[in-house]
């Protein structure tokens, strides 16, 4: 038995936000509330003080890159997974871009089957793939998506790529409905960010890089939204960045389409300029935009209209980040980072704690269908410790992952995760 004590209990699924004990027993919630450990002791009682803490439901990630398989130089399951678990997360869902793709039922089998191992030896975060759309990549011919939902993945995406035509799109949605699977989509329009480099406006034209407009995503978003609301799927948007599509999206909401939507950290904490010393570090896919883009982007998390809070964790080697701009490959990693960056909006009073949590957490439960998100009695006790005010240095040696390539980069930071817990066993731990 193992108890937490004295912690800020932060649970969105209740609305719970209040100081309290939360009992561990069998991998599943025992007890929460003030006093709850009272009179339990023991030789099988574990007791740790996380006064000063938060007590939240594990954090799940639904958009990372683990590179399993084929470009484990940059990032394999295992050191994903540990990283994943730094940060909090106790379940994330892989990206289908490996090389070879993951769009048929041996990869999907592979890579569950490997996240599976890594956690037999011990507390692991838990990975859940995401299959192709489409076969290779290429945006013609569908998946066999029953087979990658037997398999194991709890959804289909080609991210990185755009479903361009429509009429595969719409086929795609119907083809996932049947088998109750979410649909993430990478909004663009390729022809129309062809040869872009960065967001197009006024710093793309100082730097003399070519621009991507917001409009490449705008008009896929638009059109998607149509498809869904014909065929009725359950359609999620993935790394939503530009504010016309913010609108977009909260007036599907309001017709009650089926739709989802995340934000990332770096979509809400930066902006175009960020590329002003051509740091291919911030060179992202979608591009990092403007500042209206990004109160957009925090008003419509704030008040929902966007549902969760993803990293696109993007491992790159400095192969692909130590050269010059436009070789750069997109994507900078964020499972470690992504609490610090969200904690400061709270600080700033963006967020709330509890809003902060639902999007990290309950949030992506939901959309994905996994159990979690909830420290009710009976519930899995997939839990992660978080100090808000520790401080820290982004380092080389202090990061999990394989790849360095990240903005914070030898930055102090405030808030880390203490401990994560995955169904009761420690996944990560730090004194």
């Amino acid at each position: 038995m193992l108890i937490l004590r004295g912690g800020r209990v932060v649970d969105p699924s209740r609305g719970l936000d209040e100081e309290a004990d939360v009992v561990i027993e069998d991998g599943r919630i025992a007890r929460v509330g003030r006093g709850a450990a009272e009179g339990l002791r023991g030789e099988r009682v574990e007791v740790r003080d996380v006064t000063g803490c938060w007590v939240v439901p594990g954090l799940v990630d639904m958009h990372v890159h683990f590179r399993e398989p084929g470009q484990e130089y940059k990032e394999d399951i295992a050191s994903g997974l540990r990283a994943a678990a730094a940060g909090g997360f106790t379940q994330v869902c892989a990206m289908p871009n490996t090389t070879p793709v993951n769009d048929t039922r041996a990869i999907t089998e592979a890579m569950v089957a490997r996240g599976r191992e890594v956690a037999s030896a011990g507390g692991a975060t838990r990975l859940h793939p995401f299959g192709a759309i489409t076969k290779g990549l290429e945006g013609r011919d569908l998946t066999e998506m029953a087979d990658l939902r037997d398999a194991g993945a709890i959804g289909v995406s080609d991210d990185g790529k755009c479903v361009m035509n429509a009429a595969v799109m719409r086929r795609a949605l119907e083809y996932a409905r049947t088998f109750d699977l979410v649909v993430s989509q990478h909004c663009e329009d390729h022809d129309l960010s062809a040869g872009a480099l960065m967001h197009e406006g006024a710093v793309s034209t100082k730097l003399g890089l070519r621009g991507w407009p917001r409009v490449a995503e705008d008009v896929i978003v638009a059109r998607d939204l149509l498809l869904a609301e014909l065929t009725g799927a359950r359609y999620h948007i993935a790394h939503l960045s530009s504010k016309v599509a913010v609108r977009l999206l909260r007036e599907a909401k309001s017709r009650g389409i089926e739709v989802s939507a995340e934000v990332t950290p770096h979509h809400l904490t930066m902006t175009h300029e960020s590329v002003l010393s051509y740091d291919t570090v911030c060179k992202v896919n979608p591009p990092l935009r403007e500042e209206e883009d990004v109160e957009a982007l925090r008003e419509a998390l704030r008040d929902g209209t966007i549902d969760v809070i993803a990293t696109d964790h993007a491992p790159h080697s400095p192969l692909e980040k130590d050269c010059e701009f436009a070789a750069a490959s997109p994507g900078m990693i964020g499972v470690e980072t992504a609490l610090p960056a969200m904690l400061e909006l709270v600080r700033r009073g963006i967020l709330t704690p509890l809003r902060l949590i639902e999007a990290m957490s309950t949030g992506p439960v939901k959309i994905t269908r996994l159990e979690g998100g909830s420290l009710v009695v009976g519930a899995r006790a997939d839990v992660t410790v978080i100090d808000p005010e520790a401080r820290w240095t982004v380092t080389k040696d202090a990061l999990r992952s394989k790849s360095h390539n990240t903005p914070y980069l030898g930055r102090e930071v405030v808030g880390r995760v203490r401990l994560t817990l995955v169904g009761g066993k420690t996944a990560h731990e730090i004194s």
